[in-house]
């Protein structure tokens, strides 16, 4: 019961509704930045000692092939319905609904987020951009797609997500991002990258099922520029030491 109790709590500081809300405050700068993250308080003391930390840098000439993949039934049929600024970054939250099924087993979809520049590397790249899509199981598991952003044309899914978002935070605003827009973030490719990892926030909690799409999406540079402007400070979290970690495709 306590264990279901603390990974529900960090779904909850994963979705970040109110930066503050749960407790010790937390950043991207100065003390708060995420070298300190273990230090501010003793819940958060995975994000300093855990040994399967997100996010990671791929290494593609070291993944391990296994030569039948998992594929993803991406069941995304509900909207975004509210945009939310909550001082780490910008998240779109979900109609209940929408899911995924991996490995036999099902993740209901709570919402979206971004993180400039990527916070997961490909062959020690960083991306101008990094969408988190966050899912829970019945049985409480975690389950992140993440996809890459690569420089290219306007994207117009994340035009229409900037052209609402608050540029305040702890600020939110209503939104209809319909289920053909949530799809069309994604690339069309599903092919992905598969590892053990954990929230990319405080309290950095552990056991979570990582999918990262090998395929991009577009962003210009304007796009990024607004997101930061928005922002005003880059939100991700330097990669992590992979340990005995085997990362397959």
């Amino acid at each position: 019961m306590k264990l279901n109790k603390l990974i529900i709590a960090s779904l909850s500081l994963s979705a970040t509704l109110f930066a503050g809300a749960h407790g010790t405050h937390w950043g991207y700068t100065g003390h708060d930045q995420a070298s300190h993250w273990g230090d501010l308080s003793p819940k958060y003391g995975t994000c300093k000692k855990g040994h399967n930390q997100s996010p990671i840098n791929i290494v593609t000439t070291k993944v391990e092939h296994s030569g039948h993949q998992d594929k993803i039934t991406f069941n995304y049929v509900t909207a975004g319905t509210e945009v939310v600024n909550n001082g780490h970054t910008i998240q779109v939250n979900v109609e209940a609904g929408s899911s995924i099924t991996v490995g036999g087993e099902t993740f209901l979809l709570k919402q979206f987020h971004f993180h400039t520049p990527s916070e997961n590397q490909i062959n020690g790249k960083n991306f101008p951009l990094e969408v988190h899509f966050v899912h829970v199981s019945k049985d409480n598991h975690l389950a992140v797609v993440g996809v890459l952003f690569e420089d290219g044309v306007d994207n117009p899914e994340l035009r229409y997500i900037w052209e609402k978002m608050p540029h305040k935070a702890h600020r939110e605003a209503p939104i209809f991002f319909s289920a053909e827009h949530v799809n069309n973030i994604l690339p069309k490719k599903k092919d992905y990258y598969k590892f053990t990892g954990s929230l990319t926030t405080p309290p950095c909690s552990e056991n979570v099922k990582w999918m990262v799409m090998k395929n991009y999406a577009t962003i210009s540079g304007p796009e990024v520029r607004e997101f930061l402007h928005t922002l005003h400070f880059e939100n991700n979290r330097p990669v992590q030491e992979i340990n005995s970690r085997v990362i397959s495709d």
